[in-house]
Protein backbone atom coordinates (compact mmCIF):
# COMPACT_ATOMS: atom_id res chain seq x y z
CA UNK A 1 0.00 0.00 0.00
CA UNK A 2 1.64 3.62 -0.54
CA UNK A 3 2.22 5.19 2.32
CA UNK A 4 1.59 8.71 0.75
CA UNK A 5 -2.09 7.56 -0.02
CA UNK A 6 -4.87 9.09 2.05
CA UNK A 7 -6.47 5.73 3.03
CA UNK A 8 -2.79 4.53 4.42
CA UNK A 9 -3.02 7.75 6.24
CA UNK A 10 -6.74 6.99 7.40
CA UNK A 11 -5.58 3.27 8.07
CA UNK A 12 -2.64 3.91 9.98
CA UNK A 13 -4.27 6.71 12.24
CA UNK A 14 -7.19 4.33 13.10
CA UNK A 15 -4.70 1.70 14.06
CA UNK A 16 -3.22 4.26 16.29
CA UNK A 17 -6.29 5.35 17.64
CA UNK A 18 -7.58 2.00 18.52
CA UNK A 19 -4.55 0.47 20.31
CA UNK A 20 -3.79 3.86 22.36
CA UNK A 21 -7.37 3.83 23.67
CA UNK A 22 -6.75 0.39 24.56
CA UNK A 23 -3.89 0.88 26.53
CA UNK A 24 -5.20 3.59 28.70
CA UNK A 25 -8.40 1.41 28.89
CA UNK A 26 -6.29 -1.20 30.26
CA UNK A 27 -4.40 0.77 32.75
CA UNK A 28 -7.58 2.53 34.22
CA UNK A 29 -8.89 -1.04 34.70
CA UNK A 30 -5.66 -2.11 36.17
CA UNK A 31 -5.47 1.28 38.62
CA UNK A 32 -9.53 1.88 39.19
CA UNK A 33 -9.27 -0.75 41.90
CA UNK A 34 -6.22 0.77 43.85
CA UNK A 35 -7.90 4.54 43.32
CA UNK A 36 -11.38 3.06 44.95
CA UNK A 37 -9.24 1.83 47.81
CA UNK A 38 -7.55 5.30 48.28
CA UNK A 39 -10.99 6.83 47.81
CA UNK A 40 -12.53 4.73 50.36
CA UNK A 41 -9.68 5.15 52.99
CA UNK A 42 -9.53 8.80 52.49
CA UNK A 43 -13.05 9.11 53.68
CA UNK A 44 -12.43 6.39 56.82
CA UNK A 45 -9.97 8.90 57.69
CA UNK A 46 -12.47 11.92 57.72
CA UNK A 47 -14.62 9.78 59.68
CA UNK A 48 -12.27 9.18 61.80
CA UNK A 49 -11.14 12.61 62.42
CA UNK A 50 -14.89 13.73 63.84
CA UNK A 51 -13.80 10.99 66.44
CA UNK A 52 -10.14 12.59 67.33
CA UNK A 53 -8.44 9.45 66.00
CA UNK A 54 -5.82 8.76 63.08
CA UNK A 55 -4.10 5.79 61.12
CA UNK A 56 -1.15 5.43 59.51
CA UNK A 57 -0.80 4.53 55.97
CA UNK A 58 -1.68 0.91 55.36
CA UNK A 59 -3.52 0.39 58.66
CA UNK A 60 -6.43 3.14 58.10
CA UNK A 61 -9.33 0.35 57.11
CA UNK A 62 -8.03 -1.41 60.41
CA UNK A 63 -8.13 1.66 62.58
CA UNK A 64 -11.90 2.07 61.34
CA UNK A 65 -13.08 -1.13 61.86
CA UNK A 66 -11.53 -0.89 65.30
CA UNK A 67 -13.53 1.98 66.46
CA UNK A 68 -16.66 2.06 64.30
CA UNK A 69 -18.27 -0.77 65.14
CA UNK A 70 -22.06 -0.52 63.26
CA UNK A 71 -23.59 1.60 60.58
CA UNK A 72 -27.27 1.96 60.24
CA UNK A 73 -29.65 4.07 57.83
CA UNK A 74 -32.47 5.88 60.04
CA UNK A 75 -35.84 7.27 58.94
CA UNK A 76 -37.17 10.50 60.13
CA UNK A 77 -38.45 8.68 63.03
CA UNK A 78 -35.06 7.67 64.22
CA UNK A 79 -35.82 4.07 63.68
CA UNK A 80 -33.47 1.69 61.70
CA UNK A 81 -34.47 0.68 58.65
CA UNK A 82 -31.22 -1.30 57.07
CA UNK A 83 -28.09 -2.49 59.01
CA UNK A 84 -26.18 -4.44 56.15
CA UNK A 85 -22.25 -4.01 56.17
CA UNK A 86 -21.31 -0.84 55.13
CA UNK A 87 -24.95 0.60 54.64
CA UNK A 88 -24.25 3.77 55.73
CA UNK A 89 -20.82 3.77 53.76
CA UNK A 90 -22.34 3.15 50.43
CA UNK A 91 -24.54 6.00 50.74
CA UNK A 92 -24.13 9.20 47.65
CA UNK A 93 -24.52 12.21 50.10
CA UNK A 94 -24.01 15.17 46.93
CA UNK A 95 -27.24 12.86 45.73
CA UNK A 96 -28.78 12.10 48.95
CA UNK A 97 -29.00 16.15 50.51
CA UNK A 98 -30.82 17.37 46.58
CA UNK A 99 -34.09 15.71 48.13
CA UNK A 100 -36.34 16.54 50.46
CA UNK A 101 -35.43 16.00 53.95
CA UNK A 102 -38.26 13.38 54.59
CA UNK A 103 -37.14 11.49 51.52
CA UNK A 104 -33.57 11.31 52.27
CA UNK A 105 -31.93 7.96 54.36
CA UNK A 106 -29.97 8.97 57.19
CA UNK A 107 -26.98 7.04 57.71
CA UNK A 108 -25.05 6.73 61.18
CA UNK A 109 -21.69 5.79 62.24
CA UNK A 110 -21.65 4.06 65.18
CA UNK A 111 -18.19 4.74 67.13
CA UNK A 112 -16.91 2.73 70.30
CA UNK A 113 -13.61 4.63 71.84
CA UNK A 114 -11.47 2.97 74.20
CA UNK A 115 -12.60 4.33 77.29
CA UNK A 116 -16.09 2.29 75.89
CA UNK A 117 -17.88 5.30 75.25
CA UNK A 118 -20.48 5.62 72.43
CA UNK A 119 -20.12 8.13 69.59
CA UNK A 120 -22.36 8.81 66.61
CA UNK A 121 -21.19 9.85 63.58
CA UNK A 122 -23.22 11.87 60.99
CA UNK A 123 -22.62 12.60 57.40
CA UNK A 124 -22.63 16.06 55.73
CA UNK A 125 -22.60 17.43 52.58
CA UNK A 126 -23.13 21.01 51.32
CA UNK A 127 -21.68 23.85 48.76
CA UNK A 128 -19.23 26.57 49.99
CA UNK A 129 -18.04 29.25 47.34
CA UNK A 130 -16.35 27.40 44.75
CA UNK A 131 -17.22 24.27 44.94
CA UNK A 132 -18.86 21.00 47.46
CA UNK A 133 -18.12 21.17 50.35
CA UNK A 134 -18.54 18.24 53.15
CA UNK A 135 -18.09 16.72 56.63
CA UNK A 136 -18.39 14.43 59.53
CA UNK A 137 -20.29 15.30 62.70
CA UNK A 138 -19.40 13.07 66.13
CA UNK A 139 -22.16 13.65 68.29
CA UNK A 140 -22.27 11.92 72.13
CA UNK A 141 -24.39 9.37 73.74
CA UNK A 142 -26.52 11.95 74.83
CA UNK A 143 -27.84 13.21 71.72
CA UNK A 144 -27.02 16.51 71.89
CA UNK A 145 -23.21 17.42 72.50
CA UNK A 146 -20.94 17.42 70.02
CA UNK A 147 -17.64 15.58 70.50
CA UNK A 148 -15.74 16.38 67.26
CA UNK A 149 -15.92 17.49 63.40
CA UNK A 150 -14.27 17.14 60.16
CA UNK A 151 -14.63 19.16 56.79
CA UNK A 152 -13.72 18.73 53.68
CA UNK A 153 -13.82 20.82 50.34
CA UNK A 154 -13.44 20.44 46.57
CA UNK A 155 -11.98 23.70 46.06
CA UNK A 156 -11.85 26.71 48.65
CA UNK A 157 -9.73 29.25 47.80
CA UNK A 158 -6.29 28.19 50.27
CA UNK A 159 -5.67 30.43 53.06
CA UNK A 160 -9.23 31.67 53.57
CA UNK A 161 -12.47 29.34 53.07
CA UNK A 162 -9.77 26.33 52.74
CA UNK A 163 -9.26 26.66 56.28
CA UNK A 164 -12.19 24.35 56.93
CA UNK A 165 -10.36 21.46 56.52
CA UNK A 166 -7.78 22.82 59.59
CA UNK A 167 -7.66 21.74 62.86
CA UNK A 168 -7.94 24.80 64.90
CA UNK A 169 -11.53 25.84 63.18
CA UNK A 170 -12.75 22.57 63.57
CA UNK A 171 -11.83 21.93 67.21
CA UNK A 172 -14.14 24.82 68.11
CA UNK A 173 -17.31 22.45 67.62
CA UNK A 174 -16.28 20.44 70.66
CA UNK A 175 -18.55 20.91 73.09
CA UNK A 176 -21.03 22.93 71.77
CA UNK A 177 -24.97 22.07 71.88
CA UNK A 178 -27.51 20.79 68.91
CA UNK A 179 -30.41 21.59 71.60
CA UNK A 180 -31.66 24.68 73.32
CA UNK A 181 -34.53 23.73 75.80
CA UNK A 182 -35.46 20.95 74.11
CA UNK A 183 -35.63 22.32 70.68
CA UNK A 184 -33.19 21.55 67.82
CA UNK A 185 -31.00 24.54 67.09
CA UNK A 186 -27.72 23.12 65.22
CA UNK A 187 -24.52 25.19 65.62
CA UNK A 188 -24.06 27.92 63.39
CA UNK A 189 -21.14 29.71 62.09
CA UNK A 190 -20.98 33.54 63.09
CA UNK A 191 -18.72 36.38 62.23
CA UNK A 192 -16.52 37.46 65.63
CA UNK A 193 -19.01 39.14 68.03
CA UNK A 194 -22.32 37.87 66.66
CA UNK A 195 -24.76 36.01 68.58
CA UNK A 196 -27.61 33.79 67.12
CA UNK A 197 -30.75 35.36 66.48
CA UNK A 198 -32.17 31.36 67.33
CA UNK A 199 -30.58 30.52 70.54
CA UNK A 200 -28.32 28.50 68.50
CA UNK A 201 -24.58 27.32 69.94
CA UNK A 202 -21.65 29.33 67.64
CA UNK A 203 -18.61 28.91 66.74
CA UNK A 204 -16.37 31.82 65.09
CA UNK A 205 -16.73 32.11 61.23
CA UNK A 206 -13.17 32.27 59.50
CA UNK A 207 -12.12 35.58 58.42
CA UNK A 208 -12.30 36.30 54.80
CA UNK A 209 -14.26 33.44 53.93
CA UNK A 210 -17.40 34.43 54.71
CA UNK A 211 -19.40 32.85 52.21
CA UNK A 212 -17.43 29.44 52.91
CA UNK A 213 -18.39 29.81 56.56
CA UNK A 214 -22.07 30.16 55.18
CA UNK A 215 -21.73 27.35 53.71
CA UNK A 216 -20.91 25.43 56.53
CA UNK A 217 -23.35 26.62 58.82
CA UNK A 218 -26.05 25.81 56.03
CA UNK A 219 -24.99 22.56 55.46
CA UNK A 220 -25.23 21.73 59.47
CA UNK A 221 -28.53 22.71 60.08
CA UNK A 222 -29.67 21.13 56.61
CA UNK A 223 -27.95 17.80 57.48
CA UNK A 224 -28.49 17.52 60.86
CA UNK A 225 -31.82 18.42 61.05
CA UNK A 226 -33.44 15.79 59.43
CA UNK A 227 -31.83 13.51 63.07
CA UNK A 228 -33.91 15.57 65.30
CA UNK A 229 -35.83 12.39 66.28
CA UNK A 230 -32.86 10.18 66.47
CA UNK A 231 -31.09 12.56 68.73
CA UNK A 232 -33.72 12.87 70.69
CA UNK A 233 -34.53 8.86 71.15
CA UNK A 234 -30.66 9.62 72.55
CA UNK A 235 -31.63 11.46 74.78
CA UNK A 236 -34.32 9.82 76.29
CA UNK A 237 -32.00 6.90 76.71
CA UNK A 238 -29.72 8.82 78.25
CA UNK A 239 -32.33 10.51 81.20
CA UNK A 240 -33.72 6.71 81.72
Amino acid sequence: MNRNSNTYQILYSAIMVILVGAVLAFVYMELKPKQDENKANDTRSQILSAIHKTAADGEVGATFDKYIVKQYLIDAQGNVTDSTQDVAFKVDMKANVKKPASQRVLPVYVSKLDDGSTKYVIPMYGAGLWGPIWGYMAVESDGQTVYGANFSHESETPGLGARIAEKPFQDEFKGKKLYENGAFKGVEVLKKGQKSTTGADHVDALSGATITSRGVSSMLTDCLAPYDSFFKKLQGETAK
